[in-house]
């Protein structure tokens, strides 16, 4: 059952979870804030379209919880193959990624370019509340209960 056209919403982010057991049920959708994009291919469980069959294929595991790439050594699973290959230098310690800075190695892009606001001092992540800003989206998670009093 696909979505209709003007009711699908972009986004081709990169989100996995790292949970290697599947649900047990399906998510429930939340709308998405981003841009309303015509395209060729449609999720069958919410709005989300993609001119890529793959993007869909993948961002489809985010409702069934699917997670067909296993790691060999661990047997761990996953939604996607770039996170098994990312997951995969846990075992060999690979840390292709340098910070030209300091020279501390990351095994993921991702964790050097949150580390270089370290040195940069970026804080991208404001707090609606008191604008106080945050280097990583979890600390400001974390002190947003600050405000509602929901402390863990």
């Amino acid at each position: 059952s696909h979505v209709p056209a003007e009711a699908a919403f972009q986004d081709d982010g990169d989100s996995e979870s790292d949970s290697s057991s599947p649900r047990s049920e399906l998510v429930e959708w939340q709308p998405m804030t981003r841009p309303r994009y015509e395209g060729t291919y449609h999720c069958e469980f919410c709005p989300y379209s993609s001119r890529y069959l793959c993007h869909v294929t993948k961002h489809e595991r985010t409702h069934t919880g699917e997670k067909p790439f296993r790691c060999s050594v661990c047997k761990r699973a996953f939604a996607g193959s770039g996170n098994l290959w990312a997951h995969k230098r846990t075992h060999t310690g690979e840390k292709p990624f340098s910070c030209e800075v300091c020279q501390k190695a990351f095994a993921r892009s991702h964790d050097l370019t949150i580390h270089k606001r370290v040195h940069t001092g970026e804080r991208p992540y404001q707090c609606g509340t008191c604008e106080k800003g945050f280097s990583k989206s979890s600390h400001l998670l974390y002190h947003e209960r600050s405000h509602s009093g929901e402390w863990p």
